[in-house]
């Protein structure tokens, strides 16, 4: 795991200053403190810093073919990378190191741009060709490895691993994009369709970008894409051996490592899942962690040791507050553009106590997106049904109609809080799961912005791109676009930046093998009923682990980490929510209403309304806006 930068230049190849590319690895130091490297050319520069994992002394990057031809800086890990090994050696490569960076350059020499496809893993890397004079930009298939991007005005392209990087390049712009502000209040992270910074770009997911001196800039190019279309026939049996295989394929792949190894432990079924997976393969006690919390509502870390004493685990707790306002000041200089996921705090705390023993750590995260784990796929599933019994044109003026007058009752038991199931269900399926799925409703933003900013919004809807990826789904029913929508948007957005960000904070390892692609692409053919059945998600993994995991861990109500932001705006952070509603930074931009902002912070305080979520939004958006350094 290693952060990577470059400079590239599209035109002329103009000299590129080595220091500036040390300087924009320096700000990611925190990704790769074991090692660093910068490598230059005409027209181009390559930097690196190394977290060691695998092949601790013999993989120093940038790394040079074998033949001298091409040169690569690399994040991630590649997992089939000794059985590419073997058959590129058969085919004539030869190898001068233990690791997987030397495969990628080998498999490039004989495949060119199709070698990613072969390439099973987590993974960001830049290649530069010496003599077809070419930049190979790739990403992995689900997006756990991120890549910033952004043309400059001398021509060049820069790239990072972080946007941190690109912002140590003196000649990076620092504009906000006012549609990506959209973006952010619409779903509580900026999404990798956008970026915060105008002229910055990520590269999508599954994606891939050759660049070559003296042409433009092409459009990135799909190399991988996950179909809902086909429909897995069988017995329930045969599908269960099929899933239980891949899950054990990529849990032992992922076990790979030259330094301590563990994995994250909360008591739920997916992480569970993946130590029992562990423990099964390994010859000595699988090193996991949990934290708990003070509060007994939200303490979960006696299923955790539960099931550490049923597999004797190596087994760390520790007790943290939830208390910990005080650590969001480091938490917004993590992920440079805003994020409204509060569940980063303790991910945070999990991934530094995990850190005091291991150096790598595997997660349960994936298993709700591929196997429609969320409440929100059995809502969908439900809805979906009613659609199909009511027609549109009776359901739009019917529910739309009830949803606008149903009070928003925030302090009402849940089975109570219709308003947001009737708005969904006078849309059709992809509105209903886009309302689902956003952090704050489009009506609700439309009364946060001034006139200005609504001018500067025009026609563009965050819902819109959400809405086109559902509807053009290689999909079947709404609970496949739902899906789709959350391992193409929701999962590289939310998930897997908040796992990156925080553990690489630490310089700690998260590998995810639940996202394993082959794991990903069988999940999506499961008929619907083999992922949702009798009220329960994950249906099949479910019954797959019941021979591994006691019943009150399967199927107790799914909880995840929990950040009491209600209880903190109305308590410790009260006097913090005020101030953002007159924020000079917010205030500075000219794009809220600064009279409707303190209305919903003292509706909050007062206790009739919970707001909480989107005051938590405006404080990170007025921190990453600080941090960002904007005017």
């Amino acid at each position: 795991m290693c952060g990577i930068a470059g400079i590239y230049h599209l035109e002329t190849p103009k000299p590129v200053d080595p220091a500036r590319v040390e300087a924009m690895c320096d700000a990611m130091v925190h990704r790769g403190p074991d090692g660093h490297g910068v490598w230059t050319a005409p027209g181009v520069g390559l930097g690196h810093r190394r977290l060691s994992i695998i092949d601790l002394a013999g993989s120093p990057q940038p790394m040079a073919s074998s033949d001298g031809r091409a040169m690569l800086v690399f994040n991630g890990e590649i997992y089939n990378y000794r059985e590419l090994r073997e058959e590129l050696r058969k085919a004539g490569a030869m190898f001068h190191t233990d690791g997987d960076s030397e495969v990628i350059l080998a498999a490039w020499q004989r495949w060119g741009p199709e070698c990613v496809s072969r390439l099973h893993g987590m993974f960001a890397f830049a290649l530069y060709d010496c003599e077809a004079r070419t930049l190979f930009l790739a990403r992995d298939r689900l997006g756990v490895k991120p890549l910033f991007m952004a043309p400059l005005s001398d021509g060049s392209l820069a790239f990072g691993s972080e946007l941190k990087a690109l912002l140590a390049h003196p000649m990076l712009r620092r504009e906000v994009d006012p549609l990506a502000v959209e973006d952010y209040l619409a779903w509580g992270y900026v999404p990798d369709s956008s970026s915060m910074l105008k002229g910055v770009m990520k590269l999508p997911a599954g994606h891939s970008l050759l660049l070559q001196h003296g042409k433009a800039m092409p459009d990135p190019r799909q190399y991988w894409d996950v179909s809902f279309t086909e429909r897995r026939k069988g017995k329930v049996e045969d599908l269960e051996a099929e899933l239980l295989h891949l899950m054990r394929q990529a849990v032992t792949s992922r076990m790979a490592a030259d330094v301590p190894l563990g994995a994250f432990l909360s008591g739920g079924v997916d992480s569970s899942s993946v130590v029992a997976l562990m423990a099964e393969t390994s010859s000595q006690a699988v090193r996991t962690c949990s934290i708990g919390f003070d509060v007994a509502a939200l303490d979960e870390t006696a299923y955790a040791s539960q099931v550490a004493q049923r597999y004797g685990t190596d087994h760390q707790v520790r007790q943290v507050s939830p208390d910990d306002f005080g650590m969001i000041d480091a938490l917004a200089g993590m992920f440079d553009e805003p994020f409204a996921d509060a569940s980063a705090l303790p991910t945070w705390r999990v991934c530094q106590l995990a850190r005091e023993s291991v150096t790598v750590a595997l997660s349960g995260d994936g298993a709700d997106e591929a196997l429609a784990g969320y409440r929100r796929h059995l809502f969908q599933y439900g809805e979906d049904r009613i659609r199909a019994l009511v027609p549109q044109a009776v359901r739009a003026p019917v529910f739309g109609t009830l949803g606008a007058i149903y009070p928003k009752a925030d302090w009402a038991p849940r089975p109570l809080r219709a308003k947001t199931t009737l708005l969904s269900l006078a849309g059709d399926s992809a509105e209903g799961y886009a309302r689902a799925i956003g952090f704050t409703p489009p009506e609700l933003r439309d009364s946060l912005y001034s006139p200005e900013f609504l001018r500067l919004r025009g026609d563009y809807r965050a819902e819109a791109p959400l809405l086109d990826l559902m509807r053009r789904a290689p999909a079947r029913s709404g609970l496949d676009r739902a899906q789709y929508a959350d391992l193409k948007a929701w999962l590289p957005g939310d998930i897997l930046t908040k796992v990156d960000r925080t553990s690489m904070a630490v310089s700690l390892e998260a590998r995810e093998p639940l996202l394993d692609h082959r794991l990903i692409e069988f999940a999506a053919s499961l008929p619907e009923s083999m992922r949702v059945r009798s009220g329960q998600g994950k249906w099949l993994m479910k019954r797959t682990m019941q021979r591994f995991l006691p019943d009150d861990i399967l199927y107790r109500p799914k909880q995840g980490f929990v950040t009491p932001i209600a209880q903190w705006f109305r308590g410790p952070l009260a006097q913090v929510a005020r101030d953002v509603c007159s924020s000079a930074q917010l205030a500075r931009t000219g794009w809220f209403d600064s009279r409707r902002l303190t209305g919903l912070v003292d509706a909050h305080l007062a206790g009739t309304s919970d707001n909480s979520r989107l005051l938590w939004q405006l404080l990170m958006l007025e921190k990453a806006f600080t941090k960002l350094g904007i005017a």
